[in-house]
């Protein structure tokens, strides 16, 4: 299968004009929003009389208020309006809250610059639906991950970069205020010159007639979210990533200040850390998931933001000091880098949590309204990210201090994935399967292009062992039905897997005859729905490692539902501790070691009258070779 890297979208007209404009915006919010942060959390005194800590949280909100009030409004019109003209107009906004912005540095006025913060929010609030719409309509779905990847990527980049500019500029006497200012209207405008070379992106439904009543909006907004329940409780998981990343991130300037007794360049390095372990991740997004949605990676990034956020909080007191330090002493002393470390794995798997669920959002929601989906999307995350300073504020004022937020953000985070995890136990299916693929074997792949991207087939390969299905499962873009012998379906743990993955047990007729036609009733079915249907036609599992004689039963399904079959082959499984190479499969764990090398391999799809059982298996002997 052909599969070019990511990074070529960025040499692409489609994509890259788009890229750049985000990129600025990311990196001005954070040019403003850290010297904003920065000069509040060290000269609290100049500019107000309240805590800092309060005041932190109390800018977070007014940040991510607008999300939960202009997202409905965004939504409707990303998907009434064409998407490259909307970006030129809120790209234009940005200007003007830059403008506001200065105006409040150079005055010191409190005021205007929460003022600029609110308004920015707004037009984030605005630029979201069309930033995560738009995708679709100029990526194609095997490009989503990557594309997802590089924006998310990207931001992080503008995030660790804004922080950086925007930290050392407010740290300089003098003339740091007027850079900031003159700055941030400069990257505005840059982006608005980049906007007018982003491609055309069609309106979804050009006669929707906006309704500007807020509250009914939202409201309805949230229908679009609860039509497609696997969509609704991605949505809910994006949701809980920002809160859980509100709870963190907005308390860093505190936990170099407080905690760790830092200057304001520690701040930096603690959020520009965090900010590289999010792209890091991000991209090797695209790696793992082998070109496709992959949302086993989901799981996989919840246990990496539990379980480094809770050693997080075991790290912190014993690095503790009384007299400041400097970025450099912070640096050099090594106990600071398991501080450090578990900053840049919370990003990583951050990544791996969050670019896997934009992509299934964009992927399964429906086109005519995806970008109120997104738009709902986005106020369930303000929301949730108001929920989290609310939350916040509340803990400090019942004495608990940052370590112990962590703790709690941890705990709370593993519930919260346990109970989604258990409404939609694809997510969990999939990680077992992915993990399977990137623990036990390292798997190669080769013509499964020849699958259809859409439209019912039939996929029939060997039978070598009892993961089979998984494997095979995790190559193919598609979801797969495998038709099974009912005694494999049953096995404890991959029983699971099977049932999730709607696997359609079968029996023989002397066995069981009435769960035989249930087989074949619903193999038509999903057939006639556009399904793919995986089948092993031996029947059985080998003990020999050869093929045994294909059954009829291949044609009598394809008799009753004409359809292409696609025959594949597994190489390198016999032997393996899943099969039954030497006695009872399962029974003499690393006989083959780990990372053992096997491959899937298929050939191009046969017409439904050329079918036969024979013919079939000399197909899928011939890809399989001698490699056994």
């Amino acid at each position: 299968m052909t599969e070019r890297s990511q990074f070529r979208l960025l040499l692409e007209r489609r994509f890259a004009p788009f890229f750049g404009v985000q990129f600025l915006g990311a990196l001005n919010d954070n040019v403003f929003k850290q010297a904003l942060v920065i000069l509040l959390a060290y000269q609290t005194a100049r500019y107000t009389t309240l805590s800092s800590d309060v005041l932190q949280n109390v800018a977070q909100a007014l940040f991510i208020l607008p999300f939960f009030l202009f997202s409905a409004t965004a939504g409707q019109l990303a998907d009434k309006y064409e998407k490259s003209r909307l970006i030129s107009v809120t790209v234009a906004i940005e200007l003007a809250v830059m403008l506001l912005g200065a105006a409040g540095f150079f005055m010191h006025n409190l005021t205007l610059l929460l003022a600029a913060l609110f308004l920015g929010g707004a037009q984030s609030a605005l630029f979201g639906p069309v930033k995560y719409a738009i995708l679709p309509q100029h990526l194609k779905e095997t490009e989503l991950v990557g594309g997802n990847g590089l924006v998310e990527t990207g931001t992080s980049v503008a995030i660790l970069l804004g922080m950086v500019i925007g930290g050392w500029m407010a740290s300089q006497a003098g003339w740091g205020v007027t850079a900031i200012a003159l700055t941030t209207v400069a990257i505005s405008a840059a982006g608005l010159l980049l906007s007018r070379f982003i491609p055309l992106a069609p309106a979804a439904d050009p006669e929707l007639r906006i309704n500007w009543n807020v509250v009914s909006e939202t409201w309805r907004n949230l229908r679009f979210l609860r039509e497609n329940r696997t969509v609704f409780l991605s949505v809910l998981g994006i949701s809980w990533f920002w809160f859980y990343g509100a709870m963190l991130v907005t308390q860093f300037p505190n936990l170099s200040r407080n905690v760790l007794v830092g200057d304001e360049h520690v701040v930096t390095l603690l959020l520009v850390v965090f900010s590289v372990g999010i792209g890091a991740g991000s991209l090797l997004c695209e790696r793992l998931s082998g070109h496709k949605i992959e949302i086993g990676l989901v799981p996989f990034g919840s246990i990496g933001l539990t379980v480094f956020a809770a050693d997080l909080f075991f790290a912190l007191p014993g690095h503790l000091r009384d007299a400041p330090v400097a970025l450099g002493e912070f640096v050099r002393d090594a106990g600071h880098w398991r501080i450090l470390g578990d900053l840049l794995l919370i990003g990583v798997f951050g990544g791996f949590y969050i670019v896997p669920l934009y992509a299934l959002i964009q992927s399964r929601s429906d086109v005519r309204h995806r970008s109120r989906v997104i738009a709902g999307n986005n106020i369930l995350n303000a929301l949730f990210m108001v929920a989290a300073a609310l939350l916040a504020i509340a803990l400090f004022h019942a004495g608990l201090t940052i370590p112990q937020l962590f703790l709690v953000t941890a705990l709370l985070n593993a519930a919260v994935a346990v109970y989604i995890y258990t409404l939609v136990p694809e997510f969990l299916m999939r990680f077992l399967v992915w993990l399977l693929i990137h623990s036990v074997y390292r798997l190669e792949k080769s013509g499964l292009e020849n699958i259809p991207d859409e439209g019912p087939a039939v996929l029939a390969c060997n039978h070598v062992s009892y993961v089979d299905a998984l494997i095979i499962a995790a190559a193919c873009r598609r979801p797969i039905r495998f038709v099974m012998d009912h005694r494999i379906f049953k096995v404890p743990v991959l029983n699971f897997v099977f049932r999730t993955g709607r696997a359609i047990p079968i029996a023989s007729a002397r066995e069981d005859p009435q769960l035989l036609e249930r087989a074949y009733d619903e193999i038509a079915s999903a057939l006639e729905a556009g399904d793919l249907i995986g089948i092993f036609p031996e029947g059985r599992i080998t003990d020999t490692g050869e093929l045994y004689p294909f059954r009829s039963g291949i044609q009598r399904m394809i008799d009753r539902t004409p359809v292409p079959v696609v025959p594949m082959a597994l190489r390198g499984l016999w032997g393996s501790f899943f099969s039954r190479r030497g006695g009872a499969a399962m029974t003499r764990p690393f006989r083959r070691g780990v990372f053992s090398k096997i491959a899937l391999v298929a050939a191009g799809a046969l017409p439904a009258q050329q079918v036969t059982s024979e013919g079939l298996q000399q197909s899928v002997l011939a890809l399989r070779g001698e490699w056994r």
